[in-house]
């Protein structure tokens, strides 16, 4: 087994973090300007990091720009549509980004482990998985695939943390925990799912994230690399001055109703 990475110094993480979230603003003003189409799809084992990354991607982006899309479970009658169809819904428009938090890979991971889907409803997705992705890109999609790895002993370390924290407790369910006594299962599903559907038109990227803060670097700076933008000069805007008063008198305060001074009640 390979050795720990050293732990990015947290000054080093944010100073860092805080370029590329820099940069992805400028992408996202070229993405608005030229009307491209972007989607990134988020997968890999549960509490791999995804999530706290996409929130890193997005934290100083336009939402009407940049969109996540997590799907919950499928109602009954998209279960009788065409597997690709809801997902069709979310993608993108002329000057959007989407980013999916788990994505139409659902079916190839944990539908197949945990027998959520017939065999031949697997297999079927595995044929038509590579067209559908081709048939994106064709169409002028960006496709961009990620794969967050990481190690069954960091899983369970990082499901123990949310067992134990009231605030992330949430952030765990019983399909988590049911994915620790399936480890094998999953790692099976995941190499066949690569072995169909790591086509030279839209390459799974792996990110190793048994360190989070080097995960979300890694990824961010990847992303950026694997776009071809360039900073989209925006005409200057200029603060007009405030007009003179018309005599215009203000509601008195005592005849609206006001939150409670919470934060008062801090200092007092």
């Amino acid at each position: 087994m390979v050795g720990k990475k050293k732990r990015v110094p947290r000054a080093v993480y944010e100073s860092a973090l805080f370029d590329l979230q820099a940069r992805l603003v400028q992408m996202q003003e070229w993405v608005r300007a030229q009307g491209v189409r972007v989607v990134v799809v988020f997968e890999g084992r549960d509490a791999a990091g995804k999530g706290s990354t996409i929130k890193r991607v997005t934290e100083y982006l336009n939402p009407r720009v940049a969109r996540i899309v997590a799907l919950p479970q499928p109602t009954e009658r998209q279960r009788t549509q065409w597997y690709f169809q809801r997902y069709i819904e979310q993608l993108p428009a002329a000057g959007e980004i989407v980013l999916f938090d788990r994505s139409w890979y659902n079916r190839a991971g944990v539908e197949r482990v945990m027998g959520f889907c017939t065999p031949d409803e697997y297999r079927r997705f595995l044929r038509q998985c590579p067209i559908f992705e081709r048939l994106l890109i064709e169409d002028g999609i960006i496709l961009l695939k990620y794969w967050f790895s990481v190690s069954d002993e960091e899983q369970e370390r990082r499901f123990r943390g949310r067992l134990e924290d009231p605030m992330r407790r949430w952030k765990l369910s019983p399909m988590d925990l049911e994915s620790i006594t399936r480890w094998e299962d999953y790692s099976r599903a995941k190499d066949e799912m690569f072995v169909h559907t790591d086509i030279p038109e839209a390459r799974w990227h792996v990110v190793e994230s048994e360190d989070k803060r080097s995960a979300r670097l890694n990824m961010i700076s990847h992303l950026l690399s694997m776009i071809p933008y360039h900073e989209v000069r925006r005409p200057p805007l200029e603060l007009p001055p405030r007009p003179a008063s018309t005599g215009y008198v203000r509601t008195p305060r005592e005849h609206q109703s006001h939150v409670p001074d919470y934060a008062g009640s801090l200092l007092s």
